[in-house]
């Protein structure tokens, strides 16, 4: 059972992984900006994946990487960490958290296509399902909230709705792309490949912008600085491995539904740490999910 799912069980753990990287990091967030968080949770992410492979691998840098996967990997965390995040945490700003992971939503069928289109994979019409009931189940509670939280009447920026989509599609073709240049190489290697072209990407960004201040205060904030090494350790170090590990091992629309879960997983801290009212529609919204995601593992 367990051997025969690794790919989802991989999956599932990333989505417990980026439940807390997304608390931890809204957190550091608002004291020191989404930006200098961005960049800082790559560096503290390079050094626990470099250390934890030195001791798994006897290598702490990727050295052993192909060009191709160099290349393919590459790619991918510029389109995933760079393109993707910036354009997902300003749709954020624009729309709220709320519409935007509704978009969000997305990344599972976008995902699935250029899956079939790039890599030939197949779905059965079991994954279709479990695939279409689990992005209903997600779009259900993260709606019950968005009204919940903004419940302003008006017309949402087109432009952050755009954005929003833009960052569904990067964390898509991330994906697709990493499975692409990974094939059979370690997913914790993989993953270093990816982080190292998301710093340089960021680091070219904030010196054209000018930035680079505004990192060396958030630096200087100690209570920032540990909610972005949580984050850090649960999110580019151990749940983006795990996300490739699930990419490996099963196809990437499977993978990226049960990644897509978040949303859902992240109601119960939210009502035990930060006191949220949660509705009845909340609780179905996130049974239907739960039964979504138990369909992808028949």
């Amino acid at each position: 059972m367990f051997t025969s799912h690794l790919g989802e069980l991989a999956a599932l753990a990333t989505a417990g992984c980026w439940t807390v990287t997304a608390l931890a990091f809204e957190s550091a967030g608002r004291r020191v900006g989404s930006l200098s968080v961005n960049l800082i949770r790559l560096v503290m992410a390079l050094l626990f994946i470099s250390l934890f492979c030195l001791i798994t691998r006897g290598r702490p840098l990727p050295d052993d990487a192909t060009p191709h996967a160099w290349l393919w990997l590459s790619v991918s965390g510029l389109v995933g960490f760079c393109i993707g995040d910036l354009c997902l945490f300003r749709a954020f700003v624009l729309v709220g958290a709320r519409i935007s992971m509704l978009i969000m939503a997305l990344v599972p069928p976008i995902t699935a296509l250029l899956g079939w289109m790039l890599l030939g994979e197949t779905l059965t019409g079991l994954d279709w399902l479990g695939m279409t009931i689990t992005v209903c189940g997600v779009a259900w509670v993260i709606l019950e909230r968005k009204k919940k939280a903004d419940g302003q009447p008006g017309r949402l920026p087109l432009g952050g709705i755009l954005l929003a989509f833009i960052g569904a599609v990067g964390q898509a073709v991330g994906l697709v792309l990493s499975k692409l240049g990974m094939g059979d190489y370690n997913p914790f290697a993989a993953t270093q490949i990816r982080i190292i072209a998301g710093i340089g990407g960021f680091a070219v960004l904030f010196s054209a912008v000018g930035w680079w201040p505004r990192v060396k205060t958030a630096l200087k904030d100690r209570g920032a600085f540990l909610r972005i090494n949580l984050g850090a350790f649960f999110g580019p170090f151990l749940g983006v491995s795990l996300s490739l590990a699930a990419v490996q091992y099963t196809e990437t629309g499977v993978a990226s539904t049960i990644m897509s879960i978040v949303p859902v997983l992240i109601i119960a801290p939210a009502v035990l740490i930060f006191k949220e009212r949660v509705g009845l529609r909340a609780v179905v919204g996130a049974a239907t999910a739960v039964a979504g995601v138990a369909l992808l593992f028949l």
